[in-house]
Protein backbone atom coordinates (compact mmCIF):
# COMPACT_ATOMS: atom_id res chain seq x y z
CA UNK A 1 0.00 0.00 0.00
CA UNK A 2 1.11 3.20 -0.81
CA UNK A 3 0.00 5.34 2.71
CA UNK A 4 -3.56 7.63 3.10
CA UNK A 5 -4.69 10.06 0.05
CA UNK A 6 -7.59 12.37 0.41
CA UNK A 7 -9.21 15.13 -2.02
CA UNK A 8 -12.01 17.39 -1.57
CA UNK A 9 -13.96 19.55 -3.89
CA UNK A 10 -16.24 22.47 -3.51
CA UNK A 11 -17.64 22.65 -6.74
CA UNK A 12 -16.32 22.64 -10.86
CA UNK A 13 -16.63 25.66 -12.88
CA UNK A 14 -15.95 28.60 -11.77
CA UNK A 15 -16.40 31.86 -13.10
CA UNK A 16 -12.70 33.69 -13.97
CA UNK A 17 -14.34 36.71 -12.62
CA UNK A 18 -15.23 35.56 -8.77
CA UNK A 19 -13.92 38.52 -6.66
CA UNK A 20 -11.04 37.37 -4.96
CA UNK A 21 -12.35 37.54 -1.88
CA UNK A 22 -14.45 34.64 -2.31
CA UNK A 23 -11.84 32.97 -3.63
CA UNK A 24 -9.86 33.09 -0.78
CA UNK A 25 -13.00 32.57 1.53
CA UNK A 26 -13.04 28.38 -0.73
CA UNK A 27 -9.23 28.18 0.07
CA UNK A 28 -9.49 28.97 3.48
CA UNK A 29 -12.56 26.66 3.66
CA UNK A 30 -10.62 23.47 1.65
CA UNK A 31 -7.71 23.77 3.71
CA UNK A 32 -9.52 23.92 6.82
CA UNK A 33 -11.46 20.32 5.99
CA UNK A 34 -8.43 18.89 4.32
CA UNK A 35 -6.47 19.50 7.55
CA UNK A 36 -9.70 18.05 9.36
CA UNK A 37 -8.94 14.78 7.22
CA UNK A 38 -5.20 14.69 7.13
CA UNK A 39 -5.52 14.68 11.08
CA UNK A 40 -8.42 11.74 11.02
CA UNK A 41 -6.02 9.50 8.62
CA UNK A 42 -3.38 10.29 10.71
CA UNK A 43 -5.41 8.77 13.70
CA UNK A 44 -6.17 5.61 11.52
CA UNK A 45 -10.14 6.74 11.23
CA UNK A 46 -11.49 4.35 8.79
CA UNK A 47 -12.21 5.82 5.11
CA UNK A 48 -15.46 5.85 5.19
CA UNK A 49 -15.72 7.60 7.96
CA UNK A 50 -13.33 10.64 7.11
CA UNK A 51 -15.46 11.26 4.27
CA UNK A 52 -18.42 11.49 6.16
CA UNK A 53 -16.60 14.21 8.79
CA UNK A 54 -15.09 16.02 6.09
CA UNK A 55 -18.26 16.49 3.62
CA UNK A 56 -20.37 17.24 7.18
CA UNK A 57 -18.00 19.78 7.82
CA UNK A 58 -18.66 21.41 4.61
CA UNK A 59 -22.60 21.51 4.54
CA UNK A 60 -22.40 23.17 7.74
CA UNK A 61 -20.60 26.16 6.40
CA UNK A 62 -23.00 27.98 3.94
CA UNK A 63 -19.74 28.87 1.64
CA UNK A 64 -20.28 26.03 -0.82
CA UNK A 65 -23.91 24.35 -2.39
CA UNK A 66 -24.97 21.41 0.55
CA UNK A 67 -26.04 21.38 3.59
CA UNK A 68 -26.85 25.15 5.17
CA UNK A 69 -26.15 27.90 1.87
CA UNK A 70 -27.62 25.00 -0.38
CA UNK A 71 -29.50 26.13 -3.93
CA UNK A 72 -33.15 27.33 -3.85
CA UNK A 73 -35.73 25.75 -5.95
CA UNK A 74 -38.28 27.52 -8.39
CA UNK A 75 -40.60 27.61 -5.00
CA UNK A 76 -37.58 28.43 -2.94
CA UNK A 77 -37.20 25.45 -0.78
CA UNK A 78 -34.26 23.22 -0.19
CA UNK A 79 -33.95 20.03 -2.06
CA UNK A 80 -30.74 18.43 -0.92
CA UNK A 81 -29.07 14.96 -1.94
CA UNK A 82 -26.18 12.89 -0.67
CA UNK A 83 -24.89 10.01 -1.08
CA UNK A 84 -21.79 8.01 0.33
CA UNK A 85 -20.22 4.49 -0.71
CA UNK A 86 -17.75 2.28 1.02
CA UNK A 87 -15.90 0.20 -0.93
CA UNK A 88 -14.14 -2.79 0.17
CA UNK A 89 -17.51 -3.48 2.42
CA UNK A 90 -19.23 -5.53 -0.58
CA UNK A 91 -22.31 -6.61 1.44
CA UNK A 92 -23.01 -2.97 2.36
CA UNK A 93 -22.23 -0.89 0.02
CA UNK A 94 -25.53 1.75 0.58
CA UNK A 95 -26.18 4.63 -1.21
CA UNK A 96 -28.65 8.06 0.13
CA UNK A 97 -30.72 10.50 -1.60
CA UNK A 98 -32.50 13.15 0.42
CA UNK A 99 -35.10 16.00 -0.68
CA UNK A 100 -36.06 16.91 2.63
CA UNK A 101 -34.16 19.48 5.31
CA UNK A 102 -32.31 17.50 7.67
CA UNK A 103 -28.94 19.09 9.00
CA UNK A 104 -26.41 17.16 7.81
CA UNK A 105 -27.65 15.07 5.07
CA UNK A 106 -24.30 13.03 4.89
CA UNK A 107 -25.01 11.41 8.42
CA UNK A 108 -28.33 10.32 7.03
CA UNK A 109 -26.61 9.00 4.23
CA UNK A 110 -24.53 6.61 6.65
CA UNK A 111 -27.60 5.63 8.47
CA UNK A 112 -28.47 4.67 5.47
CA UNK A 113 -25.85 2.50 4.69
CA UNK A 114 -26.05 1.32 8.61
CA UNK A 115 -29.09 0.92 9.62
CA UNK A 116 -31.06 0.23 6.39
CA UNK A 117 -31.53 -2.88 4.41
CA UNK A 118 -31.99 -0.25 1.50
CA UNK A 119 -29.85 1.45 -1.03
CA UNK A 120 -31.75 4.76 -1.53
CA UNK A 121 -34.22 6.33 0.44
CA UNK A 122 -36.14 9.67 -0.35
CA UNK A 123 -38.70 12.04 -0.28
CA UNK A 124 -41.50 11.49 3.06
CA UNK A 125 -39.87 8.04 3.15
CA UNK A 126 -36.31 9.71 3.80
CA UNK A 127 -37.98 11.80 6.18
CA UNK A 128 -39.68 9.29 8.35
CA UNK A 129 -36.58 7.33 8.32
CA UNK A 130 -34.42 9.99 9.59
CA UNK A 131 -37.62 10.85 12.40
CA UNK A 132 -36.72 7.40 13.43
CA UNK A 133 -33.09 7.54 13.76
CA UNK A 134 -33.02 11.03 15.66
CA UNK A 135 -31.58 13.16 12.56
CA UNK A 136 -31.63 16.37 13.80
CA UNK A 137 -34.15 18.10 11.45
CA UNK A 138 -34.61 21.95 10.82
CA UNK A 139 -36.59 24.65 9.43
CA UNK A 140 -36.23 25.51 5.57
CA UNK A 141 -35.01 29.27 6.90
CA UNK A 142 -31.68 27.71 8.35
CA UNK A 143 -30.10 26.80 4.67
CA UNK A 144 -31.53 29.91 3.16
CA UNK A 145 -28.86 32.71 2.88
CA UNK A 146 -29.11 36.35 1.57
CA UNK A 147 -27.20 35.08 -1.62
CA UNK A 148 -29.59 32.44 -2.26
CA UNK A 149 -32.65 34.53 -2.21
CA UNK A 150 -30.73 37.38 -4.64
CA UNK A 151 -29.48 34.21 -6.98
CA UNK A 152 -33.02 32.86 -7.11
CA UNK A 153 -34.39 36.25 -7.87
CA UNK A 154 -32.07 36.76 -10.66
CA UNK A 155 -33.16 33.55 -11.96
CA UNK A 156 -36.57 33.67 -12.18
CA UNK A 157 -35.78 36.94 -14.14
CA UNK A 158 -33.93 35.16 -16.66
CA UNK A 159 -36.16 32.39 -16.91
CA UNK A 160 -33.25 30.23 -16.74
CA UNK A 161 -31.01 27.70 -14.20
CA UNK A 162 -28.13 29.27 -12.57
CA UNK A 163 -25.23 27.38 -11.13
CA UNK A 164 -23.36 29.87 -9.58
CA UNK A 165 -25.50 31.08 -6.27
CA UNK A 166 -22.20 32.40 -5.01
CA UNK A 167 -22.05 35.49 -6.62
CA UNK A 168 -22.46 38.63 -4.62
CA UNK A 169 -25.30 40.43 -5.58
CA UNK A 170 -23.06 43.68 -5.91
CA UNK A 171 -20.71 42.11 -8.59
CA UNK A 172 -23.34 40.30 -11.19
CA UNK A 173 -22.42 42.71 -13.79
CA UNK A 174 -18.75 41.39 -13.51
CA UNK A 175 -19.54 37.99 -13.99
CA UNK A 176 -20.77 35.11 -16.44
CA UNK A 177 -24.56 35.59 -15.68
CA UNK A 178 -25.01 38.57 -17.97
CA UNK A 179 -23.12 36.95 -20.96
CA UNK A 180 -25.31 36.80 -24.27
CA UNK A 181 -24.90 33.49 -25.23
CA UNK A 182 -25.58 31.52 -22.11
CA UNK A 183 -24.19 27.60 -21.98
CA UNK A 184 -27.02 25.16 -22.14
CA UNK A 185 -28.30 21.60 -20.30
CA UNK A 186 -30.67 19.85 -22.37
CA UNK A 187 -31.73 22.94 -24.68
CA UNK A 188 -32.38 25.29 -21.72
CA UNK A 189 -29.99 28.31 -20.82
CA UNK A 190 -27.36 28.68 -18.25
CA UNK A 191 -26.15 31.87 -16.92
CA UNK A 192 -23.35 31.03 -14.97
CA UNK A 193 -21.85 27.68 -14.53
CA UNK A 194 -20.19 27.12 -11.61
CA UNK A 195 -22.59 24.45 -9.54
CA UNK A 196 -20.39 24.27 -6.19
CA UNK A 197 -21.45 20.85 -4.91
CA UNK A 198 -18.84 19.47 -2.27
CA UNK A 199 -17.41 15.90 -2.23
CA UNK A 200 -14.51 14.02 -0.63
CA UNK A 201 -12.57 10.85 -1.54
CA UNK A 202 -10.47 9.30 0.69
CA UNK A 203 -7.93 5.72 0.63
CA UNK A 204 -6.84 5.04 4.44
CA UNK A 205 -3.61 3.17 5.27
CA UNK A 206 -5.35 -0.08 4.76
CA UNK A 207 -5.97 0.70 1.25
CA UNK A 208 -9.97 1.16 1.83
CA UNK A 209 -11.54 3.61 -0.53
CA UNK A 210 -14.57 5.65 0.33
CA UNK A 211 -16.71 8.74 -1.34
CA UNK A 212 -19.03 11.12 -0.66
CA UNK A 213 -20.65 13.87 -2.27
CA UNK A 214 -23.47 16.58 -0.94
CA UNK A 215 -25.40 19.04 -2.73
CA UNK A 216 -28.41 21.70 -2.86
CA UNK A 217 -28.36 20.96 -6.40
CA UNK A 218 -29.39 23.94 -9.21
CA UNK A 219 -30.47 27.25 -8.35
CA UNK A 220 -34.47 27.34 -9.93
CA UNK A 221 -34.42 24.42 -10.84
CA UNK A 222 -37.75 22.18 -10.60
CA UNK A 223 -38.72 20.50 -7.40
CA UNK A 224 -38.36 17.07 -7.76
CA UNK A 225 -35.10 17.10 -9.93
CA UNK A 226 -32.57 14.66 -9.03
CA UNK A 227 -28.87 15.32 -9.85
CA UNK A 228 -25.96 13.04 -9.90
CA UNK A 229 -24.49 13.49 -6.66
CA UNK A 230 -26.62 10.83 -5.22
CA UNK A 231 -26.25 8.72 -7.87
CA UNK A 232 -23.88 5.96 -7.56
CA UNK A 233 -21.91 5.47 -10.09
CA UNK A 234 -22.68 8.83 -11.63
CA UNK A 235 -21.67 11.62 -9.57
CA UNK A 236 -20.02 9.03 -6.47
CA UNK A 237 -18.29 5.85 -6.47
CA UNK A 238 -16.10 3.63 -4.70
CA UNK A 239 -14.61 0.08 -4.97
CA UNK A 240 -11.16 -1.98 -3.96
CA UNK A 241 -9.84 -0.08 -6.67
CA UNK A 242 -10.54 3.91 -6.14
CA UNK A 243 -12.93 6.13 -4.64
CA UNK A 244 -14.59 9.09 -6.83
CA UNK A 245 -16.72 12.21 -6.43
CA UNK A 246 -17.99 14.05 -9.11
CA UNK A 247 -18.66 17.60 -10.10
CA UNK A 248 -20.83 19.73 -12.53
CA UNK A 249 -23.66 19.43 -15.18
CA UNK A 250 -24.99 16.65 -13.16
CA UNK A 251 -26.94 15.83 -16.57
CA UNK A 252 -24.11 14.55 -18.21
CA UNK A 253 -22.47 13.19 -15.40
CA UNK A 254 -25.56 10.98 -15.05
CA UNK A 255 -25.19 10.15 -18.83
CA UNK A 256 -21.70 8.98 -18.83
CA UNK A 257 -22.30 7.28 -15.34
CA UNK A 258 -18.69 9.19 -14.99
CA UNK A 259 -17.57 8.16 -11.68
CA UNK A 260 -17.63 4.55 -12.47
CA UNK A 261 -15.93 5.05 -15.38
CA UNK A 262 -13.12 5.92 -14.36
CA UNK A 263 -12.80 2.47 -11.94
CA UNK A 264 -13.85 0.57 -14.96
CA UNK A 265 -10.89 2.50 -17.08
CA UNK A 266 -9.08 1.33 -14.58
CA UNK A 267 -9.89 -2.43 -14.33
CA UNK A 268 -10.27 -2.88 -17.64
CA UNK A 269 -8.23 -1.16 -19.59
CA UNK A 270 -5.36 -1.73 -17.07
CA UNK A 271 -5.11 2.38 -16.83
CA UNK A 272 -3.25 4.39 -13.30
CA UNK A 273 -5.28 6.56 -11.63
CA UNK A 274 -3.90 10.21 -13.47
CA UNK A 275 -4.40 8.47 -16.58
CA UNK A 276 -8.07 7.06 -15.92
CA UNK A 277 -9.36 10.77 -14.83
CA UNK A 278 -8.08 12.11 -18.23
CA UNK A 279 -9.34 9.69 -20.28
CA UNK A 280 -12.66 10.37 -18.55
CA UNK A 281 -13.02 13.78 -18.67
CA UNK A 282 -11.49 14.29 -22.31
CA UNK A 283 -13.66 11.43 -23.48
CA UNK A 284 -16.62 10.43 -21.08
CA UNK A 285 -18.43 13.78 -21.30
CA UNK A 286 -19.40 14.94 -24.89
CA UNK A 287 -20.19 18.53 -24.10
CA UNK A 288 -20.55 18.36 -20.68
CA UNK A 289 -18.43 20.31 -18.48
CA UNK A 290 -17.78 18.51 -15.15
CA UNK A 291 -14.77 17.59 -12.65
CA UNK A 292 -14.28 14.83 -10.35
CA UNK A 293 -11.18 13.79 -7.58
CA UNK A 294 -10.51 10.61 -6.82
CA UNK A 295 -8.15 8.36 -4.83
CA UNK A 296 -6.76 5.14 -5.65
CA UNK A 297 -6.02 1.98 -3.14
CA UNK A 298 -2.24 2.71 -3.54
CA UNK A 299 -2.11 6.03 -2.44
CA UNK A 300 -3.03 8.09 -5.78
CA UNK A 301 -4.48 11.25 -5.92
CA UNK A 302 -6.04 13.03 -9.43
CA UNK A 303 -8.06 16.05 -10.21
CA UNK A 304 -9.53 16.54 -13.42
CA UNK A 305 -11.92 18.99 -15.29
CA UNK A 306 -12.82 20.29 -18.68
CA UNK A 307 -13.79 24.04 -17.51
CA UNK A 308 -12.62 27.30 -16.25
CA UNK A 309 -11.72 25.63 -12.45
CA UNK A 310 -12.83 23.63 -10.19
CA UNK A 311 -12.31 24.66 -5.92
CA UNK A 312 -10.31 21.45 -4.39
CA UNK A 313 -7.80 20.38 -2.26
CA UNK A 314 -5.89 17.53 -1.89
CA UNK A 315 -3.05 15.68 0.22
CA UNK A 316 -1.21 12.43 0.13
CA UNK A 317 0.75 10.83 3.76
CA UNK A 318 4.13 11.46 1.70
CA UNK A 319 3.91 15.46 2.33
CA UNK A 320 2.43 16.00 -0.99
CA UNK A 321 -0.85 18.90 -0.50
CA UNK A 322 -2.34 21.22 -2.84
CA UNK A 323 -5.20 23.43 -2.32
CA UNK A 324 -6.36 25.17 -6.10
CA UNK A 325 -9.16 26.86 -8.19
CA UNK A 326 -8.30 26.88 -11.35
CA UNK A 327 -5.72 24.73 -13.87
Amino acid sequence: MGGWAIAVHGGAGVDPNLPLERQEEAKQLLTHCLNLGISAQNSNVPAVDVVKLVVRELETDPLFNSGRGSALTEKGTVEMEASIMDGPKTALRRRFGSHHPFKNPISLARLVMDKSPHSYIAFSGAEDFARQQGVEVVDNEYFVTPDNVGMLKLAKEANTILFDYRIPSSAYETCGSGVESPLQMNGLPISVYAPETVGCVVVDREGRCAAATSTGGLMNKMTGRIGDSPLIGAGTYACDVCGVSCTGEGEAIIRGTLAREVAAVMEYKGLKLHQAVDFVIKHRLDEGKAGLIAVSNTGEVACGFNCNGMFRACATEDGFMEVAIWD
